[in-house]
């Protein structure tokens, strides 16, 4: 991997890049906290590039969380659980083809200081998480950057509606957010939005009842 490929975007949270194709880019996000967790795994046949990518941060998670069980979300668990001795997080109601032994969590349940928000649309069991004392949200695929969709970076957008369950209900689960502070979104698909978050959000969801 390039220096490129592991970015710190808030001091001691990482993005790593899995891989990046021509649909996209796949990502986890590697936090450095008391109990150092990485927040969703990639995909099976990037799991060398997401490894190498925890190496170059020098962060060694003790714990995967998966927001949601999209293979882009949960293919290299097991890999990285067998490579960190990790203790594996799935959302309640999902049900992946994993190896690696886990536990269910639910909204209000909370790792390295985030929050679990239960936010379904793209996917009925999805959370996202919030750390307001950080200012950061790992928004999972509730939202995606703008300019994934061909609008200016810095935004947030619903991600596409081919891939995602309920597009009315995806914009009520992020209307949820607008009881939280948080100054940085991070998202998988495009670009995050790095400053503003919240506000950005509020004024994009704001005719949501």
């Amino acid at each position: 991997m390039t220096d490129t490929d592991v970015v710190e975007r808030v001091d001691g949270i990482y993005d790593i890049t899995c891989v990046e194709r021509e649909n996209g880019r796949i990502r986890a996000f590697l936090v450095d906290a008391d109990r150092p967790t990485l927040f969703d795994a990639g995909l099976p046949d990037t799991t060398d590039e997401l490894l190498a990518g925890i190496e170059e941060a020098a962060v060694v998670p003790d714990q995967v969380v998966v927001t949601h069980a999209d293979g882009d979300h949960v293919g290299g668990v097991d890999a990285v659980c067998a490579a960190h001795d990790c203790a594996l997080y799935l959302p309640e109601g999902s049900d992946p083809d994993v190896e690696s032994d886990h536990e269910f969590y639910g909204e209000d349940d909370s790792f390295a200081g985030f929050e679990a928000v239960h936010a379904p649309g793209h996917r009925a069991h999805q959370h996202l998480f919030v750390n307001e004392d950080r200012g950061v949200a790992v928004m999972a695929d509730a939202a995606s950057g703008a300019d994934q969709r061909g609008l200016p970076k810095g935004h947030f957008h619903l991600p596409p509606g081919i891939y995602s369950e309920d597009l009315v209900l995806a914009e009520e689960s992020l209307a949820k957010l607008r009881e939280y502070e948080f100054d940085v979104g991070l998202v998988y698909h495009g670009s995050s939005v790095l400053e503003d978050a919240a506000e950005k959000l509020r004024a994009y969801v704001a005719l949501v009842e």
